[in-house]
């Protein structure tokens, strides 16, 4: 195991003792939302990116185009792809992101694809990829997908539709988990210098993995769920969370880390595991731990993260999107320390 991702693992003790037994949610400081944007959306809210010129793009349901706002207003400019496009049809996006050139990347599941769209809107290109569930765009005209159907947790193609290369043995689980029993495939995020940052979204402990664009891991960030004294049958180890969701249908499964983002200049990450918002530094050392909610208090639990020098967003499923302070840009007597 190498230095970085000892030194990494060895930070989360500093958490540990916030998940203790004995410990309530109320010893966490609470930051409540500013207030909401986007105020027509809500219900399916699945994805959040920012462009370079500050326009934001929204998947939410159902699913078959991403909203496009404008930068200054925050009002609905569009929809990619146009409401009257014939040619150019999205069946069912699990998830989008954005490059350096304002390219709109979208996941296609449905359609067993990644669609590149150019800034003005139009279709680039359309990369046969089969039952993708997570991209994010990489330097030198690639990107990278998470795939129901692969046997890597990822894998990089060019635009060209090439393979490039695939990493991440999904038997290669956390130690807590059972990775003959458990739903391994997760969710991507990337930065500006080209990491590649993999959430498990199922194992039991919140897990997030930062890889180069090689494949080549530089930390581990792996916490005890924060509510796993109480946790439900689906959250806790040794529970078949694949034969549980059979015997249950039409019950959902949560997932344990039901979002995060990435500061695409630091590279700090924010993990979300329920309501609990979780920021670690460059290096994966845990910083602070934050309880969100709604200005009038309601519990809010992210479905999507996204980190802006200034603020953070919160898009949470059906509540709608809501605006946050950056804790960590306040003062250090802010910090969530205790």
């Amino acid at each position: 195991m190498c230095l970085a991702v000892l030194v990494a693992i060895a930070t989360v003790w500093d958490l540990l003792p916030l998940f203790a037994a004995g410990r309530t949610q109320t010893e966490v400081p609470d930051i409540g939302a500013r207030g909401r944007l986007f105020p027509e959306l809500g219900p399916g809210l699945r994805a959040i990116k920012r462009n370079s010129s500050g326009r934001y793009f929204i998947l939410a349901s159902p699913a078959n185009s991403v909203s496009v706002y404008g930068a200054a207003d925050g009002k609905r400019i569009g929809e990619i792809p146009a409401a009257n496009s014939q040619a150019v049809k999205i069946v069912f996006a699990e998830d989008i992101d954005v490059d350096a050139a304002n390219r709109l990347f979208i996941a296609d599941r449905g359609a067993n694809g990644v669609k590149i769209f150019k800034s003005d809107g139009s279709l680039d290109t359309s990369v046969a990829v089969l039952a993708p569930t997570s991209v994010t765009a990489l330097p030198g005209n690639e990107f990278a997908v998470t795939s129901l159907r692969s046997d890597r947790l990822v894998t990089i193609y060019s635009e060209q539709g090439k393979l490039i290369r695939s990493f991440g043995d999904p038997r290669d689980l956390p130690s807590s988990a059972d990775s003959k029993r458990y739903i391994n495939h997760g969710r991507l995020s990337g930065d500006s210098s080209g990491f590649i940052y993999f959430a498990f979204t199922f194992v039991p402990d919140a897990t997030i993995r930062k890889y180069d664009r090689f494949g080549y891991s530089a930390y581990e960030i792996s916490l005890p769920h924060p509510d796993q004294q109480t946790a439900s049958a689906s959250q806790t180890p040794g529970v078949d969370i694949l034969a549980l969701a059979r015997r249950n249908q039409g019950v959902a499964v949560k997932p344990v880390i039901n979002a995060f983002g990435v500061d695409p200049v630091s590279q700090d990450v924010w993990m979300a595991t329920g309501d609990l918002l979780s920021h670690f530094d460059k290096s994966g050392a845990f910083a602070a731990s934050y309880r969100t909610a709604t200005a009038n208090g309601t519990r809010l639990e992210p479905s999507a993260i996204l980190i802006e020098p200034d603020r953070i967003l919160l898009a949470a499923d059906p509540l709608g999107v809501y605006e946050f302070p950056r804790p960590d840009k306040q003062n250090s007597d802010s910090t969530g320390r205790r």
